[in-house]
């Protein structure tokens, strides 16, 4: 019989999407098959400590350890990568693992900055590598690739934050010169919709632009496209596959924080009522999108669809929200791969990518 695969699974982190971390893990905890997989867990806190053993449910409300959680380091040694406690306490399998899972949305966990981490120490993961992570986490540089990847967008606007605080009525025009109203102000390096607005006058833009640089210290400033909000999810490293497409029916003016993650009435469509054809460019769009960052494992891909059926590329995810009701993992089960199949592949797929990273010189 074949010795259980060793699974730590991390989640939490500093970003603003610490919680949807929180609901994402809990739901891969849930799924992972303890006949198969030996599981550990590795909890973020908000003040970017490391604490072993921890469970997401635990920290629902705030971040909570006990003595039985340790602080802990993970030891930048490519011969023996392994965690270690810091105050010396003795870990299960000294600290050992054969992968881990990083549920970790937003800054410091989906944007190449751990994914480095990783890399150096010689630690397989699941999910993109470092330039993947970082091009599908800055939507600007993000919508650069699909530019030369002929992939269509809307008309973006780009803006630091001092150019911002330099002089703001000179950045107001140029915004509604080019991109006019109403236009989405969002903070170029975070995700789960967390401080996005939807500006419909100069007010509101200056407002919007204020909040989203709290987030960030680059903005993005897009051009409203009124059309169905399309979601395709892609699964694979470099013979990625797309899921059916799903639509989203939101409960506010756009799917927001709240829509996604609190208010029950916005809907999804799985599969989306669409034309064959459609269908199609929609996949094919995604499996594109997808390779022009670079990703692998997975992500879940978003586009606008216009009533004259043209359509446009919003942004790549590359760790969806993945909880069972999240349209990543739900966009495979329509596909035909449930979601503890999704999981299993997904570790596949990130020990796939580790063996061929390893199988390469990178010194004479």
């Amino acid at each position: 019989m074949s010795k259980m695969k060793s699974i730590m699974v991390l989640f939490g982190g500093q970003s603003g999407e610490h919680e949807v971390s929180l609901e994402s893990a809990q739901s891969v905890l849930n799924a992972l098959d303890r006949t198969r997989y030996e599981v550990q867990t590795i909890g973020i806190s908000k003040g970017g400590k490391w604490f072993w053993g921890v469970e997401p449910k635990d920290w629902k409300t705030s971040d909570v350890v006990s003595n039985d959680n340790p602080q802990v380091t993970l030891v930048h040694d490519p011969s023996d990568p392994r965690f270690v406690a810091l105050d010396g306490k003795e870990l299960p399998n000294q600290g050992k693992f054969d992968i881990i899972f990083p549920v970790l949305h937003g800054p410091f966990g989906e944007d190449g900055t751990i994914q480095g981490l990783f890399e150096m120490s010689n630690v397989p993961y699941v999910g993109s590598g470092v330039l993947g992570a970082s091009l599908g986490m800055d939507k600007d540089r993000m919508k650069a690739v699909f530019a030369e990847a002929g992939l269509p967008m809307a008309r973006t606007f780009t803006l630091l934050r001092t150019q911002y605080n330099d002089d703001s009525d000179q950045i107001l025009n140029r915004i509604e010169l080019e991109i006019g109203y109403p236009c989405f102000i969002k903070p170029a390096n975070l995700g789960s919709s967390v401080g996005i607005s939807k500006a419909y006058n100069r007010e509101d833009l200056r407002k919007s632009i204020e909040l989203a640089a709290l987030y960030d210290r680059k903005l993005v400033i897009e051009e409203n496209i009124n059309g169905r909000e399309i979601e395709v999810s892609v699964l694979g490293n470099e013979s990625p596959q797309a899921s059916v497409p799903g639509e989203i029916l939101p409960a506010n003016d756009f799917y927001d924080y709240e829509a996604k993650y609190h208010d029950t009435s916005s809907r999804l469509l799985i599969p989306a009522p669409l034309e064959t054809e459609t269908m199609n460019k929609l996949q094919k769009m995604a499996v594109k999108a997808f390779q022009a960052v670079e990703a692998s494992g997975l992500s879940r891909v978003d586009f606008f669809l216009t009533s004259d059926q043209k359509i446009y590329v919003n942004e790549i995810n590359t760790m969806p929200g993945f909880t069972q009701i999240s349209m990543y993992p739900k966009l495979w089960e329509a596909s035909g791969i449930p979601y503890l199949e999704l999981i299993d592949r997904l570790i596949s797929l990130g020990l796939e990518r580790f063996k061929d990273l390893r199988n390469r010189r990178i010194s004479r």
